[in-house]
Parts: C-alpha cells; sequence; structure tokens
C-alpha cells in the first residue's frame, strides 16, 4: 500500500483556501498512485479555531467542506481531520475527528480521545472525548488510526488513565496513523520523536505521522512530520517550517528501512538559534499574509531588542516593506543613530528620524502646572516612550503598516517597560526571548559576516530615558536574571526551590514580586509568538490580583 504524507500550511476559518490546498494534494497523491493520503489535525478548520466551534454556522461550513472533499476521494482514500457534530444529547456538542473517505464518502470517524487542556491546549472546552475504538481497514492493512495526543500517554509519568493504542492494539493494527497539531518550541521536535519511537518500539508498528506547518497567530506549527519503522528508525522526516509532501510504499518500511534510515541519520535537528530564527520568520510571515497585510512599522533605538526585530521583519517580509523609525530624545547617545543607520545600510531599507525633544518639552510644559516642583521620575522617563508609541500608531494608521513590538521577555516578566508606549503593537516579534537568546540569536545572525554591528551588540542595554542609564539601574544582571525567570516560568518552581539552587533569597524575591505584580501588563499586551515552552500570552494564565509571593 502506497501512502502520501501531505504537510501543509493551513488558516483558522478559510475553508476555501484550506479545501483547496487539500483536494489539490488528493490529485498530487492519485496522479503518483497512492492508495492513502493523510492530512493533518482539524486540517479542514485548521488549528486552533478556539471559540469559532461555538458557531453553529462553522460547524455547518466545516462539514459542508468535508464532504465536498470526499467527492474528490475517488480511486484514492484520505484521511482528514475536521470537527464533526456529536449526534448523541449528553457530553459536548463536538467530536475533533478524523474522517476516513473512500470512494467519494466518509466510511468511517474516528473521534480523538486524550483532549489536551494544558498551556496553549484547551480541547476539552469544545470536544467529548471518545470512547469506541476500532481500527479502519484499506487493502487489507489494519489502521489504527490515532490523533495527536492519543499518542503521548506513553511517558512514563502519563497524564491520562487510559490509553487508545492499549485498546486499538488488541485488533492486531499493521500500522499507526497519527494526525497532529503539534505546535513548535525549540525542544519539542526532540521529544515529539521519542514518543513517537517509544510508541513504535512498544507497539512494534511502524508510524505515520502528519503535522501542521505554518504559524496562526502566536502559535506556530513547524511541521516535520516522520516515517518511522517498528524498531524506531526514522524512514522519511519531511521539512521543517515549509509545506512538504512525501509518497512511500509501506513494502519498504520492511525491505529498505535499515538503509533508508541510515540514510537519514545524517539529517540532524538544527541548533536552537537557527530553530528561533525559522520559527519568528514564519511567524511573521503568516500573521501578515493570513491578516492581509503587507508592511511594518517598528521604532528603531540603537538597541539589540529592536535591531533584531528590524532584521527578522526584514527576512520575512522583504526590505521594501519595513519602516523603522529612529525617534531620538534628548538623552539618546548619538552613537544610537549612528548604529542604527549602519543596521539599515546593512540590511538594504530605508529609514526615517522624527526627533521627539522639542514635543517632550512641550509635554513637560503642558503639565508643569500639575506637576509644579516634583523631581525628575519614572513618569518623565515613560513619557518619552509613550510620545514614541503615539508617533509610530500615527504612522501605522495613515499607511497601514502593522506596528511590531521589540520587547522581549525578560523585560515583560518584570515589567520593563511603559503601557502605551514601547509596549504597543500589534504583534510581538521577541516576546518569548530572554534577554540573553536574544544575543544568541543575534550572534548565530553575525556567525558569517556582521548584519547587526557589533557595536549594538557590545555595549551596556539602556533604555536611555534618562542621563547615563542602563539596564543595571534598576534590574539584575541578565545573565542572573533570566535563569531566575526560566526556573519560575518555563520550569514552574517555586521560590524555595530556586532559593535552593543556590540564589540569592532576597534576589529571588524581589524578582518573583516584580513577574507577578506586573501580571496587568502583560494582558493588555500584544499577541507574542510562542518559540518556548511556555509563552507569555494563550498559554499562561496567571491572575492580576493573585497574593502569590507579592
Amino acid at each position: 500500500m502506497k501512502i502520501a504524507l501531505a504537510q501543509l500550511n493551513y488558516h483558522v476559518g478559510n475553508f476555501e483556501n484550506n479545501t483547496t490546498k487539500i483536494i489539490e494534494q488528493i490529485s498530487k497523491a492519485k496522479a503518483d498512485d497512492a492508495d492513502l493520503v493523510v492530512f493533518a489535525e482539524l486540517a479542514v478548520s485548521a488549528y486552533p479555531p478556539l471559540d469559532f466551534l461555538e458557531f453553529a454556522d462553522f460547524e455547518k461550513r466545516c462539514m459542508e467542506a468535508i464532504n465536498n472533499i470526499a467527492i474528490h476521494c475517488q480511486g484514492i482514500a484520505a484521511i482528514i481531520g475536521v470537527p464533526t457534530i456529536n449526534p448523541v444529547l449528553e457530553g459536548k456538542n463536538l467530536f475533533n475527528s478524523a474522517c476516513f473517505i473512500q470512494n467519494g464518502k466518509i466510511k468511517s470517524i474516528v473521534n480523538k480521545t486524550l483532549l489536551p487542556t494544558y498551556d496553549v491546549f484547551d480541547e476539552y472546552r469544545y470536544f467529548e472525548p471518545n470512547r469506541k475504538f476500532n481500527c479502519i481497514e484499506l487493502k487489507g492493512k489494519k489502521i489504527a488510526l490515532t490523533i495527536c495526543e492519543d499518542l503521548w500517554n506513553v511517558e512514563d509519568d502519563p497524564l491520562y488513565i487510559h490509553s487508545p493504542m492499549e485498546e486499538l492494539i488488541k485488533e492486531r493494527p499493521d500500522l499507526i496513523v497519527n494526525i497532529a497539531a503539534s505546535p513548535f518550541d525549540y525542544k519539542h521536535a526532540k521529544q515529539r520523536k521519542a514518543i513517537l519511537k517509544r510508541n513504535a518500539l512498544q507497539y512494534h508498528l511502524p508510524i505515520f505521522y502528519v503535522n501542521h506547518v505554518g504559524a496562526q497567530t502566536e502559535i506556530i506549527f513547524d511541521g516535520g512530520s516522520i516515517i518511522m519503522d517498528a524498531d524506531g528508525e526514522v524512514i522519511k522526516e519531511l521539512k521543517y517550517f515549509e509545506e512538504d509532501y512525501f509518497v512511500l510504499d509501506t513494502n519498504k518500511i520492511i525491505r529498505d528501512a535499515k538503509n533508508q534510515a541510515q540514510n537519514n541519520k545524517q539529517q540532524t535537528l538544527s541548533t536552537k538559534p537557527e530553530l528561533i530564527y525559522q520559527a519568528l520568520t514564519l511567524g511573521i510571515r503568516d500573521y501578515f499574509q493570513k491578516m492581509g497585510f503587507k508592511k511594518a512599522v517598528l521604532g528603531l533605538s540603537g538597541g539589540v531588542d529592536s535591531a533584531l526585530v528590524t532584521l527578522l521583519a526584514c527576512d520575512a517580509l522583504g526590505a521594501e516593506n519595513i519602516l523603522p523609525v529612529m525617534m531620538p530624545s534628548e538623552f539618546s547617545s548619538g552613537h544610537s543613530i549612528d548604529d542604527s543607520i549602519k543596521l539599515c545600510n546593512n540590511l538594504g531599507i530605508k529609514t526615517e528620524l522624527i526627533s521627539v525633544k522639542d514635543i517632550y518639552n512641550q509635554y513637560l510644559n503642558s503639565l508643569k502646572p500639575l506637576f509644579k516642583e516634583l523631581p525628575f521620575n519614572v513618569a518623565e522617563e515613560n513619557l518619552q516612550a509613550r510620545i514614541r508609541g503615539t508617533l509610530l500608531m500615527a504612522l501605522s494608521n495613515k499607511f497601514g503598516n502593522i506596528l511590531l513590538n521589540t520587547s522581549n521577555k525578560s523585560e515583560l516578566a518584570v515589567g520593563y517597560g511603559t503601557l502605551y508606549g514601547d509596549m504597543c503593537g500589534g504583534l510581538s516579534v521577541i516576546g518569548d526571548l530572554y534577554k540573553t537568546e536574544v544575543y544568541e540569536l543575534c550572534d548565530y545572525i553575525n556567525r558569517e559576516k556582521e548584519i547587526i554591528p557589533e557595536n549594538i551588540l557590545t555595549k551596556a542595554p539602556s533604555a536611555e530615558l534618562r542621563p547615563g542609564q542602563k539596564d543595571s539601574d534598576s534590574l539584575p544582571d541578565y545573565e542572573i536574571l533570566d535563569k531566575v525567570l526560566h526556573a519560575y516560568i518555563e520550569q514552574r518552581k517555586g521560590p524555595k526551590e530556586i532559593i535552593g539552587s543556590g540564589y540569592d533569597e532576597a534576589l529571588v524575591k524581589r524578582i518573583l514580586k516584580m513577574v507577578n505584580t506586573n501580571e496587568y501588563k502583560r494582558k493588555q499586551f500584544a499577541p507574542v509568538l510562542r518559540i518556548s515552552s511556555k509563552a507569555f500570552g494563550l498559554g499562561r494564565r496567571m491572575p492580576i490580583v493573585g497574593k502569590y509571593l507579592s
């Protein structure tokens, strides 16, 4: 039996686009004499559709789309992910389903059993879990058809009581097909392979695994669909961060597995910076394309964060579609302008300069009757940031350029940012990168030649909102700060655990208090492109007025 894997970039709710892509791949698989073509989880609607699933019209359009696709499955079978309606009154209205289509009709529907409700996942909000277990059959082969999380209960500390494969294996299937929507983080591809290998070894079956690729707002899918033999050897790994397609005869899994696996051993996972670079450029590109935008605007300060975002946006959208704006104040250093100009020259980008000095002084004059003789403090500092934010939003409104935010994760974590100022933006590009990771990514970008000027990378970080200001005036050293933040945010360690690992008690309590008391700022922040296992936004839900650690 010849099986085709179709790894595609879908668009949530864009039924015409998604249906067209699926039908095109069905035709391609037919031309390649495939017997079965496999698509990803919720391919018809794209993932995650979220509360669109609560609209009866959305549910109806999903079913209309899958029925339209079925007409094209003549002489070939297909497995396609789609939300389907629960025919009984009990439970949730929908299932997360895989439709098995043959001879122009939906022959059977397999529903997802294990519904994740952690991090960015909230599937039990919408779907009823499966309770019936049957393999599907094609050309004399039994297929254990599973959906994403259904294969993840083989870990040493399983999250679920029941395992779908423990039921399906009773029917003695010949192979496993898993359709997935497995989001990217820089460690996840390695973990995903380990889970698939564990299933292959435990059940002694080859696996055909199909993932999404592309970004849906903050969630990025990296692709990496896999064919694995019963010994857990990778027979074929599809591309990362690109659409891809591959056909394999199941007979070759047995006959040529060892030779193909040996060839695939040369394919290694990319380094962390390379993975992050690919993810962020894809995230920017898809956000703009799927929202119908073309051009971006951003503030270019002469610092490392705005330099990195400028480069990523340039690579994702093209130099002609980027407008970096320099907005110096009386506290800005001369080298900040020089460094920004050098960066733009390296990238071939036109830049603009708007001085905020006079505007700032006008604001101070207007506020003088109220501020009186009170000393200069954070109010005057933040005023500069808000003026810059207002100017950038004005350019966004006038020309339709989407404002890209340049705040990093370290700043967002401890509240080192100004609401309605440098926290403005339609999309946060590096809000899931700690400051130390920003430098790591810049070093990767400069690995062959200097693109980001060296002075930007070596000078002390500063917001330049008062004379001689440095980030270190208000924050711990980033090398220490980021490690404490990672332990608290990604690893969910409490203060006692972090202090016990060797960090100063007063410092840890100070950092964690800053994180918790600034939750209100993050609730008003732009969507953050997710590259870690715990990003701010959809996957991290914290109370604003909680007392813990305050």
